[in-house]
């Protein structure tokens, strides 16, 4: 995941939500609502960068922003609830940890709070939740690690840049299996490359 992306959208979109905020009332404290499918210690890997980040920009827990986690802890029906939940605590924004569950959870609980991916192997456009990765409409944006899907389209990419290229080495854990699976057979099948010394 590209953090500074990341963080980037976040400032954008509370910058945004701050300025039409202050025109209404001084000294409004920006709340962030976070919603995960997994537990506070499995995710704070994830999500404890972002949150330094953001006190290095200036966002001071308690000062000019809140943070408001809702976690399932791997019960996926209880997404629902958990985002509604944040819908009542009227937060500027939605952080969602997670693929199409968690994202489709906030999706539904609103149109018009901004929802912000982190970036997990899911195709947004695909499942419904933007329109095209360039304008995604709507009010979900954010990062997704379509690494799989474009994993040929890459190889080709670095084909037509370097046009006298012959081989290309990929380095890989064989114990990963959907990277293995990826080097196997989704790059022979893309047709880019013609033959995968294994």
């Amino acid at each position: 995941m590209n953090r500074k992306i990341l963080l980037w959208l976040l400032t954008a979109v509370l910058l945004i939500t701050g300025s039409i905020a202050s025109a209404q009332q001084p000294k409004k404290i920006s709340r962030i609502g976070y919603l995960s499918s997994t537990d506070p210690a499995t995710d704070s890997r994830r999500s404890e960068p972002i949150w330094l980040a953001l006190r290095d920009l200036g966002y001071i827990e308690g000062q000019n922003v809140a943070f408001e986690y809702r976690y399932s802890q791997g019960k996926l029906d209880r997404l629902a609830e958990l985002a509604a939940d944040l819908m009542r605590l009227k937060v500027d924004i939605i952080v969602v940890s997670g693929g199409d569950p968690e994202i489709r959870a906030a999706k539904n609980a609103t149109k018009a709070i901004p929802i912000v991916m982190l970036g997990v192997g899911t195709d947004p456009v695909k499942a419904g939740f933007v329109e095209s990765l360039a304008r995604p409409g709507g009010n979900v944006t954010g990062i997704t690690n379509l690494g799989r899907e474009l994993g040929g389209k890459r190889l080709e990419l670095l084909k037509e840049a370097v046009r006298k290229l012959i081989h290309v080495a990929v380095l890989y854990d064989p114990d990963a299996r959907g990277t293995a699976r990826e080097v196997k057979e989704r790059l022979p099948a893309t047709g880019a490359c013609s033959r995968l010394d294994r």
